[in-house]
């Protein structure tokens, strides 16, 4: 156990292969199947998701969107298809190989998930001193400068209970980015949040996405902040991607499912 967590410790992301470099597609996603029991989520998932951009993932309640973010980080292994990652299938890793492929992602919980009897220097900090071996020294360092770095610099000594819920979601973008991940993931990340401290966490996602290049996959059944955020959009039915574009495509599709989803939400290009 000491020597794996050594090993760990020292784990780097794996280097972007060269012909990835100017590759646009930064995760493609192939045909992708889950099946538990006789329940058939994910029905051959493909779609792709760009580098540097905010793509969303959108669906009603049961689509599979939960369970294609939990194939995407594997938190689980796809039953079949291609998870690649800067052209690697992260589906076929294991072991050290398989960790040091998910240092790509930081993950930015529904509800933030901070620990409550942390202060938000020690939440951020907790991904750096379990994963890395860096001094003291140096962890403050970093920890400091993703804070100051998204306004939050003077709540370090706080307790998440002394936040705001736009506040809270800095501390936990702080912490995602805090291993230097490319890709973050959002879950439902305006859920149970007032209009304005919606579209305060919207404009983070896309502050964060600006200042530190890194790729957002934002998982959500909001669609005021699809019309505001995104870059590119796939609308997730029944375990099958029905359509995918930008908001503007998907807002004038024809695909029977995704236009009653689009127009149960009352939201139209001038939202």
């Amino acid at each position: 156990m000491k020597v794996f967590r050594a090993n760990l410790m020292r784990l780097t992301r794996p280097p972007l292969p060269p012909q990835e470099k100017d590759n646009p597609v930064h995760v493609a996603i192939r045909d992708v199947h889950k099946t538990y029991g006789k329940q058939h989520v994910l029905k051959g998932v493909s779609l792709d998701i760009y580098r540097g951009k905010t793509n969303l993932i959108i669906g009603p309640s049961g689509s599979g969107k939960t369970v294609l973010m939990r194939q995407l980080i594997r938190l689980e292994t796809p039953d079949s298809g291609e998870l690649l990652v800067n052209g690697v299938d992260f589906a076929k890793l294991e072991g050290l190989d398989l960790a040091a492929m998910r240092r790509t992602f930081g993950m930015v919980f529904q509800m933030s998930a901070l620990f409550d009897s942390m202060t938000v220097f020690d939440n951020v900090a907790f991904p750096v001193r379990e994963h890395t071996d860096l001094s003291r020294t140096e962890v403050r360092d970093r920890v400091m400068d993703r804070l100051s770095a998204l306004g939050i610099a003077g709540a370090a000594q706080k307790l998440p209970a002394q936040l705001s819920g736009g506040m809270q979601k800095r501390v936990a973008v702080a912490r995602a980015m805090i291993l230097e991940s490319e890709i973050l993931i959002y879950d439902e990340p305006t859920t149970g949040l007032d209009p304005i401290t919606t579209e305060m966490v919207d404009e983070l996602i896309v502050e964060a996405e600006e200042m530190f290049g890194i790729t957002s996959i934002v998982i959500s059944h909001d669609m005021a902040s699809v019309v505001r955020i995104a870059d590119h959009l796939s609308f997730l039915h029944q375990g099958e991607i029905a359509a995918t574009g930008t908001p503007q495509e998907l807002l004038h599709t024809e695909h029977p499912a995704t236009a009653e989803f689009i127009r149960a939400s009352r939201i139209t290009l001038d939202s």
